[in-house]
């Protein structure tokens, strides 16, 4: 059901009144659910969501997601658990369980009782018994690495370690087995697979019987079970067909959580602890990135990177407080944890930022200052005169679009005035896109130059910033200018203040560090204040020209980017 994307329709939180209803209605569904268990699926006060998406085959679905974790999927007015929530039934060791039409049931893997998986069965254990273990057995609804595991925490299963009995039992069967493949050379007809790599953990829940199924006991069935790829997690061919058909979004996850772990592995280090979330991902995340990538959590389904470090605390890999105001740090790794341990460092990391110097020995150009372009989006108000020309709401355009578009329309329009081809007539819907109500019934006529700068003003502001070789991206709003001021500190001590030298792709302690160099002057980096992932650069005394020179000549960045190079100490005449 989730083997490829889905498209959310709404994501809101749950009113009071649904939460009470949803609880009565999870404890009707689900009578052996303890208290504390009911309390986990639906919090009393925790953040809990209603998310209603279409499933690629555009099956409508309500998703009730736990602070961002799916863990309630309703179908046709029926509730389902996920497989990350609810504990299922152990198989005993007398056989296979009776099942009948409908009951839930949980997917695991041989050794590990957390369940991977969850399917409605759609025949009894009769009748899979007589059936041999052949056909379609149940329907699939949720694996381990679909689309709605991808849609939380993406957390792994939990290591649940198998009953005694079940050790036993799984002990017995391997000896029988390699016993009758001596003697007979093969197993007996209704025994089940040679090769178990899936079982069934099932509870008796009564459901609707689906309409679409999956085979049970073939595992090379390319159904959305998601058996298949658990079973050939070690092809690579298979391997890369999954990768080619993840989202733009989910390959941005996997770049993230490789240069996460990346860092924890081989980066930081316990003495270097507390340290500052934004010097983490600037200084040892972003070196970690592979060369020809760029690791951008917007484009993530995160999209802060401190949501990405509150989903990594919950699993208990790194803890995060924030031991200053407005300003968090990781104060502790577990280094230990599973995740880090088997982690298998890249062979090709990416260089070193570049930004040690502005060029190289060879005098080659090393940093390449970003081509900005301003755009202007189509708001609600100004959609109307842009909907002739196929751009809706949303829709970003460059100044020379936006004026062609707006020539287009007049001229379809025939609202150039026949005595003065410098004006506009003023049709209804420009009347309603670019006047005032004071204006409405004064103004017939517009020049051209009015007519244009009007439309752009009612736009909504964008930018689109291209990186050396990275594909472009578009930002909403006016890019800020890297900022320059002057502090006055104790003792009447001037400091120079440096902040977004980021958004030009400049590191600021490699900033800093050229300062130092060059003007033989103290230099510090520290958290920009009421931000998460952003750095200010601070270098003792007036160092405006040093500064002008370094940004302007050396890294080439506009002058109209740059604020405060007026600031810059008067030079001293010579007698």
């Amino acid at each position: 059901m989730f083997a490829k994307a889905f498209r959310v329709k709404s994501n809101t939180a749950i009113k009071g009144s649904d939460r009470r209803k949803l609880r009565s209605d999870v404890a009707a569904t689900f009578p052996t659910l303890t208290s504390e268990q009911l309390s986990e699926v639906v919090p009393n006060k925790e953040e809990l969501n209603v998310i209603k998406l279409y499933t690629h085959k555009g099956d409508a679905l309500t998703v009730y997601a736990n602070s961002r974790n799916p863990v309630l999927i309703e179908v046709e007015k029926t509730l389902y658990p996920t497989d990350l929530m609810l504990p299922g039934v152990i198989v005993p060791s007398c056989g296979l369980p009776q099942v009948e039409r409908g009951t839930l049931c949980a997917v695991t893997l041989v050794g590990n009782r957390a369940p991977v998986a969850i399917g409605i069965a759609t025949m009894s254990t009769a009748e899979m018994v007589a059936a041999g273990m052949k056909g379609k057995g149940f329907t699939v609804l949720h694996t381990y690495m679909d689309h709605l595991w991808s849609f939380g925490d993406k957390a792994s299963p939990p290591a649940i370690a198998p009953l005694e009995a079940e050790l036993a039992e799984m002990e017995g069967a391997e000896k029988e087995e390699q016993e009758d493949e001596g003697e007979e050379g093969q197993a007996p007809e209704n025994s089940l697979p040679a090769d178990p790599s899936l079982q069934l953990d099932t509870e008796s829940l009564n459901t609707k019987e689906p309409i679409q199924c999956a085979k049970v006991g073939e595992k090379e069935e390319p159904t959305e079970n998601g058996a298949a790829e658990i079973a050939e997690e070690d092809n690579p061919d298979v391997l890369q067909e999954v990768e080619d058909s993840m989202s733009p979004q989910e390959h941005m996850d996997m770049l993230l959580q490789q240069c996460f772990f990346h860092a924890l592995k081989c980066k930081v280090k316990k003495s270097e602890l507390p340290l500052l979330t934004s010097a983490f991902l600037r200084n040892y995340m972003f070196s970690c990135c592979p060369k020809g990538q760029q690791l951008d959590i917007k484009k993530s389904s995160y999209k802060k990177f401190s949501k990405f470090l509150q989903s990594m605390q919950q699993q208990k890999i790194l803890q995060v407080k924030e031991l200053s105001k407005g300003v968090e740090s990781i104060v502790d790794v577990n280094w230990r944890h599973e995740n880090i341990r088997s982690f298998v460092v890249p062979e090709i990391a990416a260089p070193e930022s570049p930004i040690q110097d502005s060029k190289g020995s060879d005098g080659e150009q090393l940093y390449h200052p970003p081509e900005i372009i301003p755009l202007y989006g189509v708001s609600s108000k100004m959609a109307p005169l842009f909907l002739e020309s196929g751009y809706r709401k949303g829709h970003t355009l460059s100044s020379s679009e936006v004026r062609s578009t707006i020539i287009n329309y007049v001229k379809m329009n025939e609202l150039v005035d026949e005595t003065n081809k410098n004006f506009v007539k003023v049709n209804p819907v420009l009347c309603d896109c670019l006047l005032n109500k004071s204006e409405q019934d004064e103004i017939s006529k517009l020049k051209w130059d009015d007519l244009l700068s009007r439309c752009l003003d009612q736009m909504q502001p964008f930018h689109q910033v291209t990186f050396f070789r990275h594909e472009p991206v578009v930002r909403k709003g006016n890019i800020d200018s890297i900022d320059i001021t002057i502090a006055q500190r104790s003792s009447n001590k001037k400091v120079t203040v440096i902040k977004n030298l980021e958004l030009y792709g400049l590191d600021p302690q490699a900033v800093a560090n050229t300062l130092q160099q060059k003007v033989q002057a103290s230099a510090a980096v520290a958290a920009l204040p009421g931000t998460k992932d952003r750095a200010q650069v601070q270098i003792q005394g007036n160092q405006i020209h040093h500064l002008a020179k370094l940004l302007l000549e050396d890294y080439q960045i506009p002058r109209k980017y740059i604020q405060g190079l007026e600031k810059a100490p008067k030079m001293c005449r010579k007698k």
